[in-house]
């Protein structure tokens, strides 16, 4: 996640548990678990994936409450660490091209990030099939038309601060603010409703390298669970939900998501970098003297 994020933050003493240590499933018993998981993704009707910070480590970002994670560390005093590449360009990793690869099979039918990292959009996931709960650092929207605006670079603010920049809509003009949450902050209800609705549609919920501990999106997945759904959880450390889970797997998730795409004989596209640009046009008339 962004360091710059962590350190905009408003100051919280509570930021739940940190620095857990974390688990691995022996070989032999993880890869009965992945041909499971695999059988449930195959099966399933409606699969919804709820992610967390720990799918983009492997992209060069740090979590949150890992060993090194970015609060573990402040909490014992520490400097927060590095990110292995800058924020703006770091790439989707293999999880996220392979929720890419599910739901062009048509399997995979809503993601809902707690991420701010904003890869999931950069991955090639359709806007309307995915639910920014915390925001993204790399989007704007206006205050009065609602229209959204990618950025590559990271927004300045967060908190749903104005930004100092306006609507480009012609008809509009309105100022644009940023997405990012900040602890006192509401969960949107643009993302909130469709991340329910999908979560009480969903048969299974897969809960991809969170620690299940930030509310009131954590709960969401039970949502799926109340309804007669199979809640999966794949993350290193314990989470408050693990006893709710109709199987939990001790293991990077990127490892078990490439067993998962091996044994349904899907592949992982590609991550292809599209750059966005601007081009404006100005005509000049002469008029006669």
């Amino acid at each position: 996640m962004s360091l710059g994020y962590a350190e905009k933050l408003s100051y919280r003493e509570d930021v739940g548990k940190v620095g857990m240590p974390e688990f691995f499933d022996p070989l032999d018993n993880l890869q009965p678990k992945i041909e499971e998981l695999a059988k449930l993704i195959q099966g399933s009707h409606h699969l919804v994936a709820f992610t967390g910070a720990g799918i983009s480590t492997s992209c060069g970002i740090p979590d949150f409450r890992g060993p090194n994670g970015i609060w573990t560390l402040q909490c014992e005093g520490k400097p927060i660490p590095k990110a292995d590449v800058p924020f703006h360009q770091a790439r989707p990793g293999l999880t996220h091209m392979s929720l890419v690869g599910l739901q062009r099979a048509g399997i995979l039918k809503f993601i809902i990030s707690q991420n701010i990292d904003g890869l999931h959009l950069k991955s090639g996931i359709p806007r309307d099939l995915l639910a920014e709960l915390h925001g993204n650092s790399f989007k704007e929207v206006c205050s009065l038309c609602k229209k959204e605006y990618l950025r590559d670079f990271e927004v300045e603010t967060i908190g749903l601060k104005e930004t100092g920049r306006r609507c480009s809509d012609f008809d509009c003009g309105g100022k644009l603010k940023d997405t990012v949450l900040d602890w006192e902050d509401a969960l949107p209800p643009e993302e909130l409703h469709p991340a329910e609705k999908h979560c009480k549609q969903a048969d299974v919920i897969l809960c991809l390298g969170t620690s299940l501990q930030i509310t009131p999106a954590c709960n969401l997945p039970l949502r799926c669970v109340r309804a007669g759904g199979k809640m999966v959880i794949v993350n290193l450390q314990a989470t408050p939900k693990d006893n709710k889970a109709a199987l939990l797997i001790r293991a990077r998730v990127d490892e078990v998501i490439a067993g998962v795409m091996q044994l349904l004989n899907l592949s992982i596209p590609p991550f292809v970098h599209i750059d966005r640009f601007i081009v404006s046009c100005f005509f000049f008339f002469k008029t006669k003297q």
